[in-house]
């Protein structure tokens, strides 16, 4: 065999998962509809950075690779992030008893109020994916006086469709009677993945499966997806220039629309982006990806420094 000389060589730090639970103070938040977790990652001195999480995950879960990425970390030099967990969904999380009613997407929204009072914060740049996505959404046309921008990734401003209420519906009841199964993984694979992502990276597949089977309280789970599919449609709408304003306003602030070119919700960001004012939004397909945080953290990340960097956030 030939001698074979290596060049250009680099040494790269690996992205550990665990480090962003490790860098976080975490703190039960009190709300009118019972306490939630909220990771508090940086200096609470600097301007909020509010995350919010998809089905089947939770603040380490969606966002430790995301947020060790190089480009991320430089970012939290001038940032605090609050990484919010919908009720049940951290790791360890005890079962929520057989009455307890579990808040709308609605209510989870009004949430966020009671967590910027707990940390005294005035106003929030959100970041969030599917879910969390649409709930930090629904708190921005609420309260627009406290949203400065909106990072969203798949997110869906309609009310659920019938084939993803039925599908859905079956899955909620797989979980709560016999936790999860093939066919709940399978679904949910396919929600954060799009088709055949052994394809693409085996190993990221095999991590987030061990995170569905072994991290999630499925019941609780059941009752978060149950709460999105009851979900009501945003109600927002494009106002025309120059025409009089409708009784379904949009977004008033800078919205960041993304999603992966293999991701299966795709139509979704279209249609939301074609309910945003044209000259606040900025829509964004990623190649070669479904799950944008994990698949293209590269290509994310600098999206999002450029775009706080327009909307006048210093030095990102």
């Amino acid at each position: 065999m030939d001698d074979i000389e290596l060049r250009s060589v680099q040494l790269q730090y690996p992205n550990q998962r665990g480090s962003i639970v490790g860098s976080c103070d975490l703190r039960r938040v009190p709300t009118d509809k019972g306490d939630i977790l909220v990771a508090v990652q940086g200096d609470t001195t600097k301007p909020a950075i509010v995350t919010y999480h998809d089905l089947g995950l939770n603040y380490a879960s969606s966002f430790a690779g995301f947020f060790n990425f190089p480009t991320m970390r430089s970012l939290l030099d001038n940032f605090c992030v609050y990484h919010v967990n919908a009720p049940g969904q951290e790791e360890g999380a005890p079962t929520f008893p057989e009455d307890y009613v579990y808040p709308t997407f609605d209510e989870l929204a009004s949430q966020l109020l009671f967590v910027m009072t707990h940390f005294n914060l005035k106003s929030i740049i959100g970041f969030g994916v599917g879910a969390g996505a649409n709930i930090l959404a629904r708190f921005a046309l609420a309260n627009p006086d406290k949203v400065g921008a909106l990072c969203l990734i798949n997110c869906s401003s309609t009310a659920a469709g019938w084939i993803e209420w039925g599908y859905q519906l079956l899955n909620t009841r797989n979980l709560r009677t016999k936790g999860m199964t093939q066919g709940v993984l399978d679904y949910l694979m396919w929600h954060h993945f799009g088709r055949n992502p052994e394809e693409r990276n085996l190993d990221l597949v095999q991590l987030y499966k061990s995170n569905f089977e072994r991290s999630i309280n499925p019941v609780n789970l059941a009752m978060l997806i149950d709460a999105y599919i009851k979900r009501t449609d945003l109600n927002i709408a494009r106002t025309p220039s120059g025409s009089p304003q409708t009784s379904a306003p949009s977004l008033k602030m800078p919205v960041l629309n993304i999603t992966g070119a293999l991701s299966p919700h795709i139509d979704d960001t279209v249609t939301f982006n074609g309910r945003l004012i044209p000259e606040k939004t900025n829509w964004m397909k990623i190649s070669d990806c479904g799950l944008v945080l994990e698949e293209q953290p590269g290509k994310l990340a600098e999206a999002f420094r450029l775009f706080l960097q327009g909307e006048g956030y210093g030095k990102c």
